[in-house]
């Protein structure tokens, strides 16, 4: 968080990725990952705003049990691993809401990769996110399976019957008019143009133009953050939130 003296002050739940290195977790906030520009710590505490990262089950501290044995007992229940996920999202979200050094009214959400996922379901879900910044993981679902790229998601993200209620730009679309930025790059894996074409042609249409919405897309990039991205981001939460 911001030095002492300073608050309350803006903060955000910044969703850590998944990458398949289940031995970190949170830590991605201070520490960062390959695929990032840096931890994003330093630069959101410039950028006057806080920052809390939950560990997700599967990760860090938590990788026991791990994924696949967590999503099957979920899936046999009825329930779903990232259903979890979202809940101890919203529970960071009610943790910063209530806590005296932040300013209520202006929480948001960020995250790269499956933190992307989990930032714009999280911004559709929870009014209490005030913006929300979504990298390198926003493409219609059904168009994935179609191009048969959707086995690259982890098993954690599997939420049966979903796809005949409701597409990808459609659930996103839910935190209109607050803001959302989607950031993506063409070469992603995750990300394929003709899968974010229509993840995005469908926001639009839940949003009812682009107000509120805010694109950064690299022809050249792939699953990763590039140093315009990183710029992209920040410019956007400082605008939004700070």
């Amino acid at each position: 968080r911001p030095p002492e003296g300073q608050g309350p002050v803006p903060a955000l739940v910044y969703c850590h990725a998944h990458g398949n290195r289940y031995t970190m977790g949170r830590d991605e906030l201070v520490v960062g990952r390959p695929s990032l520009q840096g931890a994003y710590a330093r630069d959101l505490v410039a950028s006057g705003i806080a920052a809390l990262c939950i560990e997700m089950p599967c990760f860090g501290a938590r990788r026991h049990p791990g994924e696949s044995e967590r999503a099957k007992a979920h899936l046999w229940r009825g329930e779903t691993l990232f259903g979890q996920m979202l809940a101890e999202q919203m529970a960071g979200v009610g943790y910063l809401a209530g806590h005296r050094a932040v300013q209520a009214e202006k929480i948001g959400a960020l995250g790269f990769s499956m933190g992307s996922t989990l930032a714009w379901w999280l911004a559709a879900l929870d009014e209490r996110i005030r913006a929300a910044s979504a990298l390198c993981s926003f493409a219609d679902l059904e168009t994935l399976v179609e191009l048969g790229a959707h086995d690259g998601h982890g098993i954690y993200m599997s939420v049966p019957g979903l796809l005949p209620i409701a597409r990808t730009g459609e659930i996103a679309g839910l935190a209109a008019p607050r803001p959302l930025q989607i950031c993506v790059g063409l070469q992603d894996w995750s990300t394929p143009e003709a899968a974010f074409s229509i993840g995005r042609r469908d926001l639009v249409a839940a949003y009812g133009g682009t107000n509120g919405l805010s694109f950064h897309i690299d022809p050249d990039a792939a699953h990763e953050e590039t140093p315009a991205m990183r710029q992209a981001v920040l410019d956007f939460l400082r605008r939004e939130l700070a």
